[in-house]
């Protein structure tokens, strides 16, 4: 079944003008769009938003511009996660004034906390909203993994609902829906392992390809979730070269280089995040080209 936030959730980039301002006339068409094709919930300034080089005005500004297309149609993310509890809480305030349905909350990054700090940090964030809580686990950004213990202490947390996972332990996910508590749910944070993830009992992905192909995404989650599981491996195979092609350098700077190529520009990323270089580009574009979006 899917998850409380729908199957697919797409981590929305943050589209930038030609001065690198935030454009949030184009945020509210891109989340309009993406709502209408294949996603059930947009995350506003996450990673694939490049949060770390937005301004909390820019942060409030963003939440509250998509708010306003999101409702009625879908479930707004934000992302209040930072390597600050006392800024997380800030921005965590902020998404509860825009009308945020859920948080994404990043392990904290760069200062390392031990186990005990990430417990106090999340348990802190989780006793001053009572918004659910996505808490996001991505080592390879962060240095820092939320080990399977931390997790289900964390679980026990009535508004800590979910796990966004990126870290590709099959082994650990499997163990993880098993152990959590009833309701607790594991979303894959990967476009590449959302097959895996699914077929042990995930209830679907936060996705960055979901920009270019959330039907198929869906349809490929609907189908493991009525038991189809031969038909949905197909498109998990027809995909994948798309999804390695957005990750053939930091992510977003594929996707950006993807969206302006199907005529839905976003800007380019900001620095320190530079534009694809022409062999990256050359090789996104084959990937569009054999997924039938470029002719």
């Amino acid at each position: 079944m899917a998850g409380r936030f729908g199957s697919v959730i797409t981590a929305m980039v943050t589209p930038f003008r030609e001065d690198h301002a935030v454009d949030l006339d184009r945020a509210r068409d891109l989340a309009r769009y993406l709502l209408a094709n294949g996603s059930d919930a947009v995350v506003v300034a996450g990673s694939t938003g490049e949060s770390p080089t937005l301004t909390a005005r820019e942060k409030a500004d963003l939440f509250a511009a998509v708010a306003e297309e999101v409702h009625g149609r879908g479930k707004l993310i934000c992302g209040t996660g930072t390597y600050s509890t006392a800024e997380t809480l800030e921005l965590t305030q902020v998404a509860e004034e825009a009308g945020a349905d859920g948080l994404l909350v990043v392990t904290p990054y760069y200062n390392r906390p031990p186990q005990r700090g990430l417990v106090a940090h999340f348990e802190r964030i989780a006793d001053a909203t009572e918004l659910p809580i996505i808490a996001y686990n991505i080592p390879s950004r962060t240095a820092t993994r939320i080990e399977h213990d931390t997790l289900l202490r964390l679980a026990e947390r009535p508004n800590i609902v979910a796990v966004k996972d990126s870290t590709g332990d099959f082994q650990g996910i499997s163990r993880l829906i098993a152990e959590a508590p009833e309701g607790f749910e594991v979303y894959s944070g990967d476009d590449w392992a959302t097959f895996g993830y699914l077929c042990l009992g995930a209830v679907g992905v936060v996705s960055v390809a979901s920009h270019l192909v959330g039907p198929q995404i869906h349809q490929m989650v609907d189908l493991i979730q009525t038991g189809d599981i031969p038909a949905a491996r197909k498109i998990h195979e027809s995909l994948s070269p798309l999804f390695n092609a957005l990750f053939v350098t930091s992510n977003p700077i594929p996707l950006k280089a993807a969206l302006e190529m199907i005529g839905r520009p976003c800007g380019t990323a900001r620095l320190p995040l530079v534009p694809a270089t022409p062999e990256e580009r050359d090789r996104v574009r084959k990937a569009l080209e054999d997924a039938g979006l470029l002719a």
